[in-house]
C-alpha cells in the first residue's frame, strides 16, 4: 500500500500567524517550524482525503495571510492533486492521474491533467525552474519512464520550486502516530485545536 496524506505549504506568513488563524478557523492541525518564508500546514480534516476540506483551509489561510498556498493531495502513491491559492483564490491546479478512479486504465488515460509551471513557480519565488518543474508536472504517473510513486513526483516538485521537505509524506495522521520519514518527531511541529 501507498501512502495517503494532504498538507498545505504557505509562503510568507511566520508560524505564529499561521496557528493564530487556525486557530480562529477552529481547525485542528500540526504547524511546522518557518524556514525561509515556509511553512506546512497539516490539517487534520483534510488528511482523510477530503478534498473539499483541503482546499476550503487552503484558500481561508491563502486568504487570511495575504499568500500563496499550496494544498497537496498524496493518494495511495498513485495519484498526486494540488491546488495553489494566491490571495484566497484559486490560481493554479493539477491531477497526476485525473481518470485514476475510472474502471480502464490505459496509457493514454494516465496522462496528467493541469498545472501551470509558470505559475507555480513566479508563486514560489522559482522563476528559473519552469523547464524543470513543467518536465515533472508533465511526466505520466505510470509507463516507460513514468513515475512509479506520486510520492516521488512530490518530492521532485517540492525540490525544484525549494520548498520544504516536511510536505514530502508527512500528513496529521502520520504524525500524530509518529510515523514520520528522515529523523523527523511529533516534536517536530506544533499542534493547534
Amino acid at each position: 500500500m501507498g501512502s495517503f496524506y494532504t498538507n498545505t505549504t504557505l509562503r510568507g506568513p511566520e508560524q505564529a500567524q499561521v496557528l493564530e488563524a487556525l486557530n480562529q478557523m477552529k481547525r485542528t492541525a500540526y504547524v511546522s517550524a518557518t524556514v525561509d518564508k515556509l511553512t506546512v500546514v497539516y490539517d487534520e480534516a483534510s488528511d482523510i482525503q477530503d478534498v473539499d476540506a483541503l482546499q476550503g483551509v487552503t484558500a481561508d489561510l491563502s486568504r487570511r495571510l495575504a499568500c500563496a498556498a499550496l494544498a497537496v493531495l498524496n493518494h495511495d502513491d498513485d495519484v498526486l492533486a494540488y491546488w495553489l491559492y494566491e490571495g484566497g483564490k484559486l490560481v493554479d491546479s493539477y491531477n497526476s492521474t485525473p481518470s485514476y478512479f475510472e474502471a480502464l486504465l490505459d496509457e493514454e488515460s494516465m496522462q496528467p491533467e493541469g498545472g501551470d509551471a509558470a505559475v507555480i513557480c513566479r508563486a514560489f519565488g522559482a522563476g528559473e525552474r519552469v523547464a524543470d518543474v513543467q518536465t515533472i508536472l508533465s511526466t505520466p504517473q505510470a509507463g516507460d519512464g513514468g513515475y512509479i510513486f506520486a510520492n516521488d513526483r512530490h518530492s521532485n516538485l517540492v525540490d525544484a520550486l525549494g520548498l520544504s521537505d516536511l510536505a514530502v509524506g508527512v500528513g496529521y495522521t502520520y504524525i500524530s502516530m509518529g510515523n514520520l520519514p528522515f529523523d523527523m518527531t511529533k516534536g517536530d511541529f506544533t499542534h493547534v485545536g
